[in-house]
């Protein structure tokens, strides 16, 4: 049986996909885009579970740029719903360049969201994996969110980063280090398929690197065969997965949102001719990934 793809579509950035059930969410990007308040995520997560099929009877979920990455939050507690089992748990594994587990003050944004699920009873354990930015690093240590690191909830699995300074503060074993994106693909692959568990899989195509795709964002180091390599560790075990990390402009109405963004080098506007050339190499990735897990998700059948 295959899943359906389903398009949550925030900012006409993901291309045609065979079988998609597109929701048209235009109207959202303004209020959601970077970062949004929690009443607002409330209301979005409302009008989802009214225009989405029910959590086991869909595939993949993307949802454009990963300025959106945060609306996996409300798509891992649809999983959660959709297990049928109140005591039963849920892996997250998070294919990203980022944390995206950073203090924010003014309720949710694409890099703040982690914590959220990791502190849901209901979540076994997440795992961030592909990182090789600074934001784990020294020099933005602070802005990290600590409890889900310092409980066990939460693991970050990064490239070349020098993350001495979480030993200490007690929570090294929540850092793994590798000196490869290689190592690192095989390292989780092993762990994902010997601790066999239901599992959602989200994946930032920030954690590429840029000969694989272009993104708004800086990018990793994963090739597309460590991700497969990863996404083929989870046949049995996938419950529900998602993509983001499409490229596209936007030009926020409001000033807040404005100075916000470009404190994350997100106010630059793409050329049209490029934006097109990097759109159809999102397109075709899209499909590729979302046949890999389509098949993944397909063996609990």
């Amino acid at each position: 049986m295959k899943h359906s793809p389903v398009v949550l579509d925030l900012d006409n950035a993901v291309g045609p996909l065979t079988g998609e059930c597109r929701i048209a969410l235009q109207d959202w990007q303004e209020t959601l885009r970077f970062g949004c308040g929690l009443s607002h995520m409330r209301a979005l997560t409302r009008q989802l579970e009214m225009l989405m099929p029910p959590a086991t009877q869909h595939g993949p979920v993307l949802m454009g740029s990963g300025d959106f990455h945060h609306l996996s939050w409300p798509l891992v507690v649809r999983c959660l719903h959709g297990q049928g089992d109140p005591r039963a748990k849920l892996r997250v594994v998070v294919l990203d360049n980022h944390p995206d587990n950073m203090r924010f003050p003014f309720g949710v944004h694409c890099g703040s969201w982690i914590r959220r699920i990791a502190m849901l009873p209901e979540v076994e354990h997440v795992h961030v994996a592909g990182i090789t930015s600074g934001d784990i690093g020294l020099w933005h240590s602070w802005e990290n969110q600590l409890a889900p690191l310092r409980i066990g909830k939460l693991s970050y699995w990064s490239i070349g980063v020098n993350t001495d300074w979480a030993r200490w503060l007690g929570i090294g074993s929540a850092f793994r280090n590798f000196d490869s994106s290689q190592s690192l693909a095989d390292e989780l692959a092993t762990l994902l398929h010997r601790q066999r568990v239901p599992t959602y899989l989200s994946i930032d195509k920030d954690v590429f690197s840029p000969d694989v795709v272009r993104t708004n964002w800086d990018q990793g180091s994963l090739q597309e065969a460590q991700a497969n390599q990863i996404i083929d560790a989870l046949k049995g075990q996938l419950d529900g997965s998602d993509i983001t990390g499409e490229v596209s402009s936007y030009r926020y109405r409001t000033a807040w949102k404005r100075w916000l963004s470009a404190q994350d080098g997100q106010d630059t506007i793409i050329a049209p001719a490029q934006l097109t050339l990097w759109q159809a190499e999102q397109d075709a990735l899209n499909q590729r990934l979302v046949a890999r897990l389509q098949e993944a998700q397909g063996w609990l059948e």
